[in-house]
């Protein structure tokens, strides 16, 4: 059976509503208490299997050491045919009529972790980070209200990915702890800009593309080789400082506003267990140049969503619900266009899509929308409300896409707002 066939069943029990069922099996990076040095493991139900004892025990044949490091840098540098072998290998290693490792007692002991007891750590070793603005709701929705409500779109927006080169240092797993960026300040009230923490914090709720394999510098990408490069997907907040933004954005866009932190969930799922939900995205119109134009269906039917919780609440509570389809331009026609002067793409890079909006007011994907830049406070169960985040204030964005009795998911990512450091 092919791994992403629907009738899989492992010996591991999965929970209908898990997000990682075998046909799943996302990689990450985790340690434990009694072994501290990171290692690459996938995830199945509640557990994590160790893909280093897996290959001490000579079940999976790779280059030795390859699972035994603390990123997936060097699995995705072997390739696609490698990436589909493994993965199919190591789901028939957890099918439940494969008696390998599920009458292996020892090795299972080994192996299979409950993910309770292991930490998460960033799962690749970010070499480049380029963040898009690929929405069309969005960059409409933040054009009507910072620029023009007769003509949103900036006249380039429909002819090519708009994007601009972050910070790969700032980029972290989920449950880290995010501090209140500091930076200029200057309102439209004021004459002269302040330095000072900012008082505009939001999210944006994005999905980041794993780059797995290298282009050659000055060479130009085609539709399939930009596809084939795609190692995988994993959420993304795009952690943003909208009144430092607002200050420094022209001429040359953001820049401080973002370079403080980028949060990641800590399992990317592969393009391959994706394929089953790729769907066409919208109709772009006027048609793309040539290099850009697609042939295939390049978006995928992705539900996501954003919860909430203040200092104040018990529980976090949903304030936005989305879906990946929306996306104007595909994570297939971003890569492209990223190579198209003939930059150099690398092992690792980093791309994320750009915020995730839908067409109506509870599909959108950061507060700057929801509160419509602070003119209408979202409100919260139990009376408070939001224009921008405050300290304390925790996100958790999850994301998922609905199988035949199964669903491959995503975790989740989760940030905390502290205050800005001394």
């Amino acid at each position: 059976m092919h791994p992403n066939d629907p009738r899989l069943r492992s010996f591991i029990e999965v929970k209908a509503d898990s997000d990682f069922p075998i046909q799943n099996l996302p990689y990450g990076v985790f340690s434990t208490a009694d072994h501290p040095s990171p290692r690459v493991g996938v995830a199945i139900g509640d557990y994590v299997l160790d893909l280093a004892a897996l290959q001490a025990a000579k079940l999976l044949d790779l280059p030795e050491g390859v699972f035994a490091q603390g990123s997936i840098n060097a699995f995705m540098a072997l390739g696609p045919n490698v990436w589909r072998s493994t993965r199919a290998r190591i789901s028939a290693l957890l099918r439940h009529d494969n008696a390998e490792l599920r009458d292996n007692a020892e090795l299972r002991a080994k192996a299979l972790l409950p993910m309770r007891q292991v930490k998460l750590h960033l799962p690749l070793r970010v070499e480049g980070f380029t963040d898009f603005y690929s929405s069309k709701e969005h960059a409409t929705n933040v054009g009507t209200m910072f620029r023009d409500k007769t003509n949103p779109l900036l006249p380039n927006w429909l002819h090519i990915p708009i994007g601009y080169n972050g910070r790969a240092s700032t980029v972290v797993v989920s449950g880290t702890a995010i501090h209140r960026p500091r930076g200029q300040l200057k309102p439209p009230s004021a004459e002269l800009p302040s330095f000072g923490p900012c008082k505009r914090l939001d999210f944006e709720l994005e999905i980041g593309v794993v780059v797995g394999q290298s282009s050659v510098m000055g060479s130009m990408l085609t539709e399939a080789q930009a596809e084939e490069m795609i190692f995988g997907f994993t959420l993304l907040n795009d952690w943003s400082a909208r009144d430092i933004q607002q200050w420094e954005y022209v001429p040359l866009g953001p820049f401080q506003a973002k370079a403080f932190a980028t949060s990641i969930s800590p399992w990317i799922v592969t393009r391959e267990a994706l394929e089953p939900f790729r769907v066409a995205g919208p109709a772009q119109d006027p048609a793309p140049l040539p290099y850009l134009q697609q042939k295939g269906a390049n978006n995928y039917d992705m539900a996501l969503e954003v919860a909430l919780r203040t200092p104040e609440m018990p529980q976090p509570a949903r304030i936005s619900a989305t879906n990946f389809k929306y996306m104007y331009w595909s994570s297939v026609q971003q890569l492209v266009h990223h190579a198209s002067s003939g930059c150099a793409m690398s092992v690792g890079d980093l791309l994320g899509s750009g915020t995730v909006s839908g067409p109506e007011k509870d599909q959108l994907g950061s507060l700057l929308e929801l509160s419509w830049n602070g003119t209408e406070p979202l409100q919260l169960p139990g009376g408070e409300s939001r224009s921008f985040l405050e300290d304390g204030d925790s996100l958790v964005m999850r994301g998922w896409c609905q199988g035949d009795g199964y669903r491959v998911g995503f975790g989740e990512v989760e940030g905390t707002v502290l205050a800005a450091s001394e």
